[in-house]
Order: C-alpha cells, then sequence, then structure tokens
C-alpha cells in the first residue's frame, strides 16, 4: 500500500477506537478511560490532517514551487504536535476535578476488554505504519505511527490501573493514571513538534547517511581530485548534498563534466532518494562564504 493508503486506514481506526473507547467510559464512568478516549480524537485530527499533507507534498514542483512540496509532511507533525498538548490539557483538566470529587467505578470489566480491543487495533497498524514509513522515509507516516503506539501503552497503563482500582477500591488511583497519560502523551508531543521544526529549520541529514557520502566520495578523491564545502539536508522524504568538486585547471569541461556524473550517479546508488548538486571548481581556485553578505 502507498503512504496514503495506511493515513486512510489510520482514519478508519481512530473512529473504530473511538467509539469502542467512549463506550468504555461511558459504562465505567472512569475519568483515566476518558484520557483515552481523547487521545484517540487526536489521533483522528492527526491522521486526517496528515493525509492532507502527504497529499500535497506528493505533488510536483511547480511554478511557484520549484523545489517540490515535500515539506509539508513537516506541518503535519507540528500539527498533531500540538494537538496532542490541547489533548492533555483537557485531560488533566478532568483529572483534577475527579480527584476533588471522587467517583465510584462500575462494569470495569467490560471497560477495560473494549480498550484492550481498541489498543490491538492500534498496535497492528502503527506497525506496519512504522515499517513503511522508514521504507518511504515519510515523517507524516512516522509521526501518526508513534503516537498510535503511545496510544497502546497509554490504555496499557489505563488497564493496570484500573486492575489496581478493582483489587484496592482506591479510587483516587483512576484520575492519578489520567494525570500520568497527559503527561506521557506531551513527552510524545515535545517530540513530534520538536521533529517537525528540525525539518523546518534544514536539519542534516543522519550520521549513517553522512557516513555513506563520505565513503562514495573517498573513493573518487585522487592527489588531482578533491571534495570540500560538503553540506547534507532533508526535506520530507527528499535528501539533498552540496558541495565542490576540484580538479586539475588543464581539464576540458567535457571531461569534467563526465566526472562529476559518475560521482552523481554513485551517491545516489549508494543513498537512495538523494540528490547531489557538485559545483566544479579549479584545483587553485577556493569558493569561500564565510562573510553573511556574500550570501546576499
Amino acid at each position: 500500500m502507498q503512504v496514503s493508503s495506511y493515513l486512510k486506514l489510520s482514519v478508519a481506526v481512530a473512529i473504530a477506537t473511538i467509539a469502542l473507547k467512549t463506550a468504555a467510559w461511558w459504562w465505567t464512568g472512569s475519568v483515566s478511560l476518558l484520557s483515552d478516549a481523547l487521545e484517540s480524537l487526536v489521533n483522528l485530527a492527526g491522521a486526517m490532517f496528515a493525509l492532507a499533507m502527504v497529499t500535497i507534498a506528493a505533488r510536483p514542483p511547480d511554478e511557484d514551487h520549484p523545489y517540490g512540496h515535500h515539506k509539508a509532511e513537516y506541518f503535519s507533525s507540528g500539527f498533531e504536535g500540538v494537538l496532542i498538548f490541547a489533548a492533555a490539557i483537557a485531560i488533566i483538566w478532568a483529572a483534577v476535578h475527579r480527584f476533588m470529587d471522587p467517583q465510584p467505578v462500575e462494569s470495569l470489566g467490560i471497560g477495560m476488554t473494549l480498550s484492550i480491543i481498541s489498543s490491538a487495533l492500534n498496535g497492528g497498524l502503527a506497525w506496519a505504519m512504522l515499517k513503511k514509513a522508514r521504507e518511504h522515509r515519510s515523517l507524516a507516516l512516522e509521526a501518526d505511527a508513534r503516537h498510535l503506539f503511545t496510544d497502546v501503552w497509554t490504555s496499557a497503563g489505563v488497564v493496570a490501573g484500573l486492575i489496581g482500582v478493582m483489587l484496592t477500591g482506591w479510587l483516587w488511583l483512576d484520575p492519578l493514571l489520567a494525570i500520568l497519560v497527559a503527561l506521557n502523551i506531551l513527552r510524545e508531543g515535545y517530540h513530534l513538534m520538536h521533529a517537525a521544526s528540525q525539518g523546518l529549520m534544514d536539519q542534516a541529514l543522519d550520521q549513517d547517511t553522512q557516513a555513506s557520502i563520505k565513503k562514495v566520495l573517498d573513493e573518487f578523491t585522487h592527489p588531482t581530485i578533491r571534495f570540500d564545502h560538503i553540506t547534507t539536508r532533508m526535506a520530507g522524504q527528499r535528501r539533498y548534498v552540496d558541495l565542490h568538486m576540484h580538479m586539475p585547471p588543464g581539464w576540458s569541461l567535457g571531461r569534467a563534466a563526465a566526472l562529476r556524473t559518475s560521482v552523481e550517479q554513485a551517491l545516489m546508488s549508494a543513498v537512495p532518494g538523494l540528490r547531489a548538486s557538485i559545483q566544479l571548481l579549479p584545483m587553485d581556485v577556493e569558493a569561500h562564504f564565510d562573510d553573511p553578505k556574500d550570501l546576499l
């Protein structure tokens, strides 16, 4: 399936889990199960927005966006992070009120069963989505998958806590669990927003990818050929490297261009999806960009 197909499936699963968890809260009156249901609402909104951003990111370059729309996926991750913060605040608000006015919980067996069913749905989908996200380097799909995994662990903690309520009769465990759920998803929201901000600021490629690029360049390095000013960045599913290639000043343009083509092909073979931009320079010429005025 394509990335968009997984996100459509995520929307359908989110609707199903909302129904299951809302029913669990309705039967039990548990504020921790309510917090779990609220997180599923975030899942639904996040999946829908991610689907919209992935659709935009897949658009080809146009006159207004000559480099494409790949960074649209970062908006999805940031948006989902904001939604998580909003859900966490709502959960904490409800939990504090329940601390002040404890309420008995009922039919916990039914509620926990529904929560476990919804967790199984989320867990299976999240595993498949994360595998696909790594294959296609889709931040939107990865963000949605990781949030679903957070949902699974949240539900597991809620069920464990409700078992504790059943065994001890301590009603304060229920709102305490809700607050712990909120703190956990706040942590996840922070990570999503941080990843989005780093992508929008042209974060460098990971160390393993940079090592693969260096290995290729080392194979072409020669006493008469060298590489410098190597910079990398990523934009959504695309990865980029810019560099200077120095060679003997007496070489013809045709010979220099042929070598550059060989280097570009080797880089793209070593790093799938990489776009290489190589500037040709004579061996005795340096290009400096230390002065910010040179970039204006």
